[in-house]
This record gives structure tokens, C-alpha cells and sequence, in this order.
């Protein structure tokens, strides 16, 4: 099964590989959004879908990373992929920073405070003695990255690849942390948290922990986002932007490292269909779409995906399992 999973995973890297010399630069850059935002609701998903705490302000990390990338490039001449790493850390302080009060909250006392961080942080980019920094409400405006070394690649094209690369390490990472001993006590806290603490588990440095690493996946993303809007500005980062991420890990499926791929792609694509379908009301042509899916898949595109293969893979029966188990460990096989 884990060969088949591997393979699957290849399979897909390749076809998104491939895509980069197929496809505009408009959907290149489209592509290139869903995989930023894929990592920004990865970030939202640790802390809410593994560690079971709500947070409505992950779009303020965003808008850190994003600065802090800018900010980099415009002032300071730094090469995009290098304001990555420091992007990362800055996020990462300030995640923790604000999770170790915040966290000891829980429950909808937290996702109050994180909507009030997601609502405060644009007016304090606007603050007149950040402009030097920030620019004020005129933003600031990045360039393009061009292909390395020579490489036949637009900047589309390349900017794609880049993304897709940076997301692929950091989604393998994520995999890594989950599956292991770490991800296990963060699924305990989530499931039951006077037991993980009975055996041993500090709750409030794991939850400051999990809400650190959220915050370094989505200033990554903010980041890629900069890089590829080319163009910051506070009005960019509204409590609109949280609640998107929001709405994409509950699309994509909650406590699913593949359901941040489906729910990025909704919040990219579905608005742009809704447009299609009608300009005057966009916004409630998105809300019933929106409605749709919620009540047709409510656990999700990843908990429907997993329901379809299980149904397609047959399972053996558990009788047939102990009993091949049992034979190995006698050495009759």
C-alpha cells in the first residue's frame, strides 16, 4: 500500500511537472496560487485539523511572510529564495510569541483572539512610523524572478517550478512531522487531552509548538505569494483572507495533508467560476457552490477521495489477517 501511495505521488509530480510547458502564464500563475495557498491551509490545518484549535487569523502570518519577503527584496537586494528561510523564522517567532498566551485560551476564546490579530495586523501595516518599511497604504512593489542559470524557462514558468518545489519539500516535511512520535502527541491533545497529559505530555508547549510550525508553513506561503503577486499592501491581507484559508481547510478535509491540494484549489478556482457564471452576484453564486459541498461532502474532498478507494481496494477480513500473522511469528510460512 505505502509502494502505491509512493508511486501515486511520483505520478503527480510529474503530470505537475509536465503542466509547466503545457499551460498560459495566466494558469501557470493560477497553479502557482493553488500551491501557495496549498501550504498556507497545510500551516492552518496543524493547528486546527491535527491539534484541534481553531484559528481566524492565520492570513496575518501570511501577510508577515509576504512583508518580510518584500521588504527584503525591495530594500535590501536579497535574492527571493533566500527570504524564505528568514521568512519562516520570523513567522515562527511571532507564532510562537503570540501562542504561548493565546493557546492557554482553547476553543472559540482562541479563534476570537486570532480574528482580532487577523484584524488588527493591516492597521498596523498602515501605521505612519512603519511606511519606511511597510510603504504605507501604497504597498510595495517587487519584481519578477527570472530563470537561473540560463534556463529556457519564462518567468512564469519558472516561478511555477520554484513554488512547486519549495511546497513538494515542505508538504513532505509536514508528512514526516505527522506520522511520527510528535505527530501523535498532537493528535492526543487534540483527542484527549487529560490523557496525553497523564502521560507525560506538556500541553502548553506542544500546543505553542504545533501554533509555531503553523505560523512558519503560512509565512512560507506569504512569502510565495508576494513573490508572485509581485505587489504588497496592507488592504491585501483582510480578515477576508483568513476566513478563505479557512474555507479551504474545511473543503479540502480536515486532518488531511492531500486535502490542503483540493481546498487551495477551490478557494482558487471556484471564485473565478463563480464570476462566470454571474458578475452581479458572484458572491452568492459562491456561497451556494459553497453550501453545495458542505452538505454533499462534509468531511471533505480527502475524506471522500479516502471513501472511494477503500471502496475500490478491497479489504481482507481481519479473521484472514491474525491468522497469516500467526503463522509467521509460529515460522509455518
Amino acid at each position: 500500500m505505502a509502494g502505491t501511495r509512493m508511486l501515486a505521488i511520483m505520478a503527480g509530480l510529474a503530470c505537475a511537472v509536465a503542466i509547466a510547458f503545457a499551460l498560459s502564464g495566466y494558469h501557470l500563475f493560477q497553479l502557482t496560487m493553488v500551491v501557495t495557498y496549498a501550504i498556507a491551509i497545510l500551516g492552518l490545518n496543524i493547528v486546527t485539523g491535527y491539534n484541534g484549535q481553531i484559528s481566524l487569523g492565520h492570513g496575518a502570518f501570511y501577510a508577515i511572510g509576504a512583508y518580510v519577503t518584500a521588504i527584503l527584496m525591495s530594500n535590501y537586494d536579497v535574492p527571493y529564495w533566500a527570504t524564505l528561510p528568514v521568512s519562516a523564522l520570523i513567522c515562527a517567532a511571532f507564532g510562537f510569541a503570540f501562542g504561548l498566551p493565546a493557546l492557554r485560551l482553547g476553543g472559540l476564546y482562541l479563534a476570537l483572539t486570532t480574528f482580532a490579530l487577523a484584524v488588527a495586523l493591516p492597521q498596523l501595516l498602515k501605521y505612519p512610523a512603519l511606511e519606511p518599511w511597510t510603504g504605507g497604504v501604497q504597498g510595495i512593489v517587487i519584481s519578477k524572478p527570472e530563470a537561473p542559470l540560463g534556463l529556457r524557462l519564462s518567468g512564469d514558468q519558472w516561478l511555477y517550478l520554484f513554488t512547486l518545489a519549495v511546497g513538494a519539500v515542505m508538504f513532505l516535511l509536514a508528512a514526516n512531522l505527522l506520522s511520527g512520535r510528535i505527530g501523535r502527541a498532537i493528535r492526543a491533545v487534540r483527542d484527549n487531552p487529560i490523557a496525553a497529559e497523564a502521560m507525560g505530555v506538556d500541553l502548553a508547549l506542544l500546543k505553542t509548538r504545533a501554533f509555531a510550525v503553523s505560523a512558519l508553513y503560512t509565512g512560507v506561503a506569504g512569502s510565495l505569494g508576494a513573490i508572485a503577486v509581485q505587489f504588497v499592501a496592507p488592504d491585501s491581507f483582510s480578515v477576508f483572507l483568513s476566513i478563505t484559508l479557512f474555507v479551504g481547510l474545511v473543503v479540502g478535509g480536515v486532518a488531511s495533508i492531500s486535502g490542503a491540494i483540493f481546498g487551495a484549489a477551490f478557494i482558487v478556482f471556484v471564485p473565478n467560476l463563480a464570476e462566470q457564471v454571474s458578475k452581479a452576484a458572484a458572491g452568492a453564486v459562491y456561497g451556494v457552490i459553497l453550501i453545495g459541498f458542505l452538505y454533499f461532502i462534509p468531511s471533505g474532498f480527502a475524506g471522500m477521495a479516502r471513501r472511494i478507494l477503500q471502496r475500490m481496494i478491497p479489504q481482507r477480513p481481519a479473521m484472514l489477517v491474525r491468522t497469516e500473522v500467526g503463522v509467521r511469528e509460529n515460522g509455518h510460512a
